[in-house]
């Protein structure tokens, strides 16, 4: 992979992306981060991204919708979904949909990163 692999993190919740952005550029990653969904949606329109870590209920295009959107644009943008209202139909929707994973809140910050490592060095040989 050419340069440091690209995240977008998607949560209107600022705390979110004021802990995962710095936690993640630290591990290497190029990380934009964003608390509302319209204007992600338009920076995905811009740019490619190797992965989309998306909060599910937001004003807006809520992160389904976001998945959508992305999977369409950028068929191999690996999605990850964190909720604070995890659901079996919720989850279950959601990787029909294409995402990767499905992290229900509060989830520990090293979690995240290490799921994002393994999407984007892909499997061991």
């Amino acid at each position: 992979m050419k340069g440091k692999p690209r995240v977008l993190v998607l949560d209107d919740e600022p705390i979110v992306c004021e802990r995962l952005k710095p936690a993640l550029e630290k591990s290497g990653f190029e990380v934009e981060a964003f608390t509302d969904s319209r204007k992600a949606s338009d920076r995905l329109m811009e740019q490619r991204f190797d992965v989309l870590v998306t909060d599910l209920k937001m004003q807006g295009p809520d992160g389904l919708e976001v998945l959508r959107l992305v999977k369409e644009r950028a068929p191999s943008t690996h999605v990850v979904i964190i909720t604070g209202f995890a659901t079996v139909d919720t989850a279950r929707e959601a990787m029909r949909g294409g995402a990767v994973d499905f992290i229900p809140k509060p989830f520990r910050i090293s979690q995240l990163r290490d799921l994002i490592v393994s999407l984007v060095e892909g499997p061991k040989p």
